[in-house]
Formats: C-alpha cells, sequence, structure tokens
C-alpha cells in the first residue's frame, strides 16, 4: 500500500493480474484489456485495491457482472476491480445480499422463501450490488421499492457507510450511485413481503395474461417468476451462448422522460407524420410532472426494425431496444449504430435517447 510498492501490493484473498481480456468479462464481449485488473472477494481486499489504486494516482473502474458496461476497443488503462463479496442471509422478511451474489439467484432465493417484491426482476443478468445503482427494473417492480439499506466503502472519507433508501436518492434507473465514483457498493439490504406465497400486484400486462389473471391481481411466487422467465427469453433477455440476440448490455436506451413542452413537441411531430393519436405511445406520469414514453416505440417507429444492420452489431431480432454483437464486432461498431438509432429518433421526433449502459470511459458516439 505505500508508494515504493506499485500497483499489485495487494497480498490476500483475490489477486492482482495485468491486460485481463474485459471483452469476456462482460455480456457484449467487447473491449480491450485492462492495465490492472483486481479479483476482491471480502470488503478488506476491495478497500485495499481502491487505495492502492488511488494512492499510484489510477484511474479506477468497479466491475459487477458486466452486464451493463461498455468498454473500449483499446481496454481501461487503469485499474479494474471485480467485486466478489459474496453472502445472503435472510430473516423476518430481510434480505441482506453481498454485492458479488449473481442476482438471478438472488430473486430465485425470495421466491424459495415465500417473499414478495422482486420476484418480477427475474432473469436479469448481471450482480446484486449493481442493482441499486442502476435501480434495477422490469415488468413493473423496481428495487427501490424494495431496498431499505446499502452498505457501501465511501472514497471520500475512506470509511464504511450505511446509506437507506431516502439517501440513494432513487429516481428512473439512476440513484445517488450512478455516475458518482464515491461510493462503492459491498452489500444490499431488501425488505420483502410475506403474501402467502403471492406475488406482489402484477403490474404489466403480458405477464398478467401469461398467468391468466387480471392486472393489479396476484399470483404464486413461482408462477409469476416463471412467466417473467418467459418472457425475456421471447425477448433475448435471457443469457444464452448460443443466441446472438442475447450478446448484449440489455436495454441500451433509457425510456426517455420528457416535460409536457417536449411531449406536446413530440405529438405535434406525430401528427405531422400522419401517426394517429390511437397509435401513439402511452404517455405514463411521473411525479414530478412529466411524462415517460416507449423508447422502443420510437425506435421502430423512427424506421430501424428488430434486426436492424448490416454489420457485425445489429438491433436484436426479438427486442429493438437491444444493440447485439453478432459475433467478431469492435465497440466502435456498437457505437456507430447507437448514435445512428439516437441520431434518427432525434430527426424524427425530436427526442434525444440516453444509454442505459455504463461507459467504461468517456467515448465518442
Amino acid at each position: 500500500m505505500n508508494g515504493d510498492a506499485g500497483i499489485g501490493a495487494v497480498g490476500t484473498g483475490g489477486g492482482w493480474r495485468h491486460g485481463v481480456d474485459l471483452a469476456g468479462l462482460t455480456t457484449l464481449r467487447l473491449g480491450g484489456p485492462a492495465g490492472h485488473f483486481f479479483d476482491a472477494d471480502s470488503e478488506q481486499t476491495l478497500i485495499a485495491a481502491i487505495r492502492d489504486a488511488e494512492g499510484h494516482g489510477e484511474d479506477l473502474l468497479i466491475l459487477g457482472g458486466g452486464s451493463n458496461l461498455v468498454v473500449a476497443d483499446e481496454g481501461y488503462p487503469g485499474t479494474v476491480v471485480k467485486v466478489g463479496l459474496r453472502g445472503l442471509t435472510v430473516g423476518d422478511g430481510l434480505l441482506s445480499v453481498g454485492a458479488g451474489e449473481v442476482w438471478d439467484d438472488v430473486v430465485a432465493r425470495s421466491v424459495d422463501e415465500g417473499l414478495a417484491g422482486i420476484e418480477c426482476l427475474s432473469g436479469i443478468p448481471g450482480l446484486a450490488g449493481a442493482t441499486p445503482i442502476q435501480n434495477v427494473g422490469a415488468y413493473g417492480q423496481d428495487v427501490s421499492q424494495t431496498v431499505v439499506m446499502v452498505d457501501a466503502y465511501d472514497r471520500a472519507s475512506g470509511t464504511m457507510t450505511v446509506l437507506d433508501r431516502s439517501d440513494c436518492r432513487f429516481s428512473y434507473r439512476h440513484s445517488a450511485f450512478k455516475g458518482n465514483a464515491r461510493y462503492v457498493v459491498t452489500a444490499v439490504h431488501f425488505q420483502l413481503e410475506d403474501l402467502g406465497g403471492l406475488s406482489k400486484p402484477v403490474g404489466f400486462r403480458d405477464v398478467a395474461e401469461a398467468l391468466g389473471i387480471e392486472v393489479g391481481a396476484q399470483a404464486p411466487l413461482a408462477g409469476v417468476r416463471a412467466a417473467v422467465l418467459a418472457q425475456r427469453a421471447r425477448r433475448g433477455m435471457l443469457l444464452d451462448e448460443a443466441d446472438h440476440d442475447t450478446w448484449s448490455a440489455g436495454s441500451f436506451f433509457t425510456n426517455p422522460i420528457l416535460t409536457p413542452d417536449q411531449h406536446a413537441e413530440f405529438e405535434r411531430r406525430c401528427a405531422e407524420a400522419g401517426i394517429d393519436e390511437g397509435s401513439r405511445p402511452t404517455a405514463f406520469p411521473e411525479p414530478d410532472g412529466r411524462l415517460k414514453i416507449s423508447a422502443a416505440w420510437l425506435i421502430e417507429h423512427a424506421g430501424f426494425g428488430k434486426g436492424y444492420g448490416s454489420g457485425p452489431v445489429t438491433l436484436s431480432t426479438k427486442h429493438t431496444l437491444a444493440l447485439t454483437n453478432r459475433g467478431g464486432a469492435k465497440t466502435a461498431d456498437l457505437l456507430k449504430l447507437a448514435a445512428e438509432v439516437r441520431d434518427g429518433v432525434a430527426a424524427r421526433f425530436g427526442v434525444t435517447l440516453v444509454p442505459e449502459p455504463v461507459l467504461a470511459a468517456p467515448l465518442t458516439w
């Protein structure tokens, strides 16, 4: 840890490596090598590796499951610390999870325990520690509804800290952690509910229909999990080595949230284009008065259908929100198609799409 030791001084748990291929650690399978790489399997080794990198003035990237990450073709020249902190305990509905636990295993455990609140988040790739950062959500649930505390290393003070739900400042696909290198999540605590083996009310129409229930009704937890996994598989959102539609970072763009004026301009452009009101996307009101609309609808109606693209990166053949590596792609190919879609949507509808994945370093696109 002293200035003379050089990167790699941490000697307990995990281990330093150099030139590690980051493409193999992301679901997009893109990107170059890390300058320095450390596997952290405990809070102690995680903190030591972070301090080591900071002491040498290294840029630092904290890596989880790599399911929401875009790495440049040149790689990441600084230090990459992979979070491998494990552990899962359940008591009185409180599910406490190490940041390095596989997220879908966490959801499966909650269902096995008869605890409701995250069952609709089944099948989402990645690790548990990433879920509060992105305020991960799907099919009518997001983790802000159940997270009560997050344990984190505070790089500013050099100490461990606990943030409660209000400290996390959750919003749509965002939190106090996203885009803020101050905190490194080490554990997440979820308060779930025992509803007698039933789920929370199902708020997503396709899932409700698959279960044969009305939207807003409940169903057995295991049934809801199975229905969600089936929905994700149909959309190419369950990882499958043999299916290039799953070689992605999931939804590449977030659903836009528009001010009333921006939404009025969007409506005006739809009218100009001859898109009748019944064919336009539903506008979902946000607490601050803004309106959320579907990014997938925008992409499709701007002329980018399923499978769009002729190079090594195309839109998924199952879901227009996913940009997929068809094999042999480069990050530059991904960013080129992302820019084409973004600019095409902006030109047609006046709405600028925002990427959901984390860009490991400043990338031009």
